[in-house]
């Protein structure tokens, strides 16, 4: 049973409806596996055994009945904690909100419970999802799978750990600028970022509600495409028969590839090469557009995220750590007319975009630049902080400020991830061509 902590969601799901995996002997071996692991209070802030037991033993029936809700019913995965969940406290990683203990799940979470998806519980962020390095002297800092001295990446930090230690089978995070991909990213997992306003984020504590988004991180391709429909209540997408042949990536080489570090850079044109070899027609090409949106990240997330938290922050400003804090005045500094400008001129920056990249079945770019930083020279050295956590959501955002969808891959290189990003509401599509991809960049 012990082989069930590094199976996908896919092959259990596979397995309890074979019969040859109950879902109540499954539930049991990931609690016993969470209670038992060193990293446990690093990585889940609440274990929901009671609810997980229940849906557990409810998914065990339903598939003796031959009645199951979907092809993942009866399997447990861990949800970020800024997922509301009735009974239970959802605090987004902050001491702001402790305590806080909604009446009511999530629209995402009901959808997945109505799916069979089983709740481990909830697991660690960095605080109020404002930082991509998943650094929380607040409340815990999960460790990354690959350096016991890093930090995992963030803000779905605790989802990925939680995924990568074998503690979940999948997890649920989000994604304002690059919290599910850098996170999976450098736990050598596949993250998944919806376009903005695509999946529900009712009953989701936000960041910046322009641009938050809610995406699965996970073992693989399929996974991820499975987690999709569950969270939106649909059907997955057909991934049969994807292959790369004929299919026309771009490489993107404005700003991303700007202080690069060796072993990203590395990583990203080996993952190139072999994606060659699989078929893929590969070019380059320069966008104006993403040059002109990326200085404007400032006004546009923080003004959003300091005018929705600026009374929370401000009543308890010493229980933030500084340099969140810090992060979130710095929005109280610009004109509600600049902020409206600047959403007019991202707007026809993505209408560019969209156009110069229409040609290309998806843009690809390394996922992150660096790798996983050291956590104690994190809080020791201000200036390597600073440094880190803007170059680590660099690229990521690059997805974000454009309005499409992105999905990271492992690349066999640990912490080293490639970025496959496409057009606004094309998950299906770009899913298709992950799982070519995927097929591509494995061993």
């Amino acid at each position: 049973m012990r082989d069930w902590l590094t199976m996908t969601a896919t092959e259990l799901g596979k397995g309890i409806g074979k019969g040859e995996i109950d879902p109540v002997e499954l539930t049991e071996t990931y609690l016993d596996a969470i209670k038992g692991h060193e990293a446990r209070d690093r990585i889940y802030s609440a274990v929901t055994a009671t609810r997980a037991r229940a849906e557990a033993q409810a998914a065990a029936e339903r598939a003796k009945a031959k009645l199951r809700l979907g092809p993942l019913d009866g399997v447990p995965i861990s949800w970020k904690d800024l997922f509301d969940t009735a009974g239970y406290k959802t605090e987004a990683g902050s001491a702001l909100l402790e305590g806080r203990t909604p009446d009511s799940d999530a629209r995402v979470l009901r959808n997945a419970s109505q799916a069979g998806l089983v709740c481990l519980g909830k697991t660690h962020m960095s605080e109020l999802a404002f930082s991509g390095l998943g650094l929380n002297p607040i409340t815990a800092t999960p460790p990354n799978v690959n350096d016991e001295g890093a930090v995992p990446g963030g803000s779905s930090s605790g989802a990925a750990a939680s995924v990568a230690f074998g503690l979940a089978a999948c997890g649920i995070g989000s994604d304002t600028g690059g919290s599910v991909r850098i996170p999976s990213a450098w736990n050598d997992l596949v993250g998944l970022k919806t376009t903005s306003g695509r999946v529900s984020l009712e009953g989701a504590v936000p960041l910046a509600a322009s641009f938050d988004t809610v995406g699965p991180l996970a073992r693989t391709v399929e996974d991820a495409s499975l987690m999709l429909a569950a969270l939106e209540g649909i059907k997955p997408a057909d991934l049969r028969g994807a292959t790369l042949k004929g299919k026309r990536l771009a490489i993107l080489d404005t700003v991303v590839f700007d202080d690069i570090r060796e072993a990203p850079l590395k990583a990203f044109n080996d993952a190139v090469t072999r994606l060659q070899d699989a078929g893929a027609v590969v070019e380059r090409i320069t966008s104006p557009e993403v040059s002109q949106a990326m200085p404007m990240s400032g006004i546009l997330y923080t003004s959003e995220a300091y005018g929705t938290w600026s009374e929370v922050v401000e009543a308890a400003p010493d229980k933030m750590f500084a340099p969140i804090l810090e992060r979130f005045r710095g929005g109280k500094e610009f004109k509600a007319s600049d902020y409206v400008a600047a959403w007019q001129k991202l707007e026809t920056l993505r209408a560019a975009y969209d156009a110069r990249t229409a040609g290309f079945d998806a843009v690809i770019m390394p996922t992150a630049p660096n790798m996983p930083p050291n956590m104690e020279k994190l809080m020791s050295d201000d200036d390597y902080y600073v440094t880190e956590n803007l170059l680590t959501l660099r690229n990521t955002r690059v997805g974000n400020l454009m309005g499409g969808c992105g999905v990271t891959l492992p690349t066999g290189t640990p912490s080293c991830g490639i970025l496959l990003c496409g057009a606004p509401h094309t998950e299906e599509r770009l899913l298709r061509l992950a799982k070519a991809a995927e097929a591509a960049l494995t061993p």
